[in-house]
């Protein structure tokens, strides 16, 4: 590989990458999806909150790392 095809490759890359991931600007999330992902961190914290209690009942280490 000679260095020039690298740089020419990578210029391609930098140049067409909003192409490959869709016509939305960057940053474009729905309303639908942020209460959506609200949900799941929410969901998500009960459920580490529930197995911390266990793992402490049950004497084990914490599930955090």
């Amino acid at each position: 590989m000679h260095a020039n095809q690298i740089s020419q490759w990578r210029q391609q890359a930098i140049d067409n990458m909003a192409a490959s991931f869709g016509k939305e600007p960057v940053g474009a999330v729905s309303e639908d999806e942020v209460k959506d992902l609200h949900a799941k961190i929410g969901q998500l914290t009960l459920e580490v909150d529930f197995f911390e209690r266990a793992f402490a009942k049950a004497g084990l280490p914490s599930v955090k790392r």
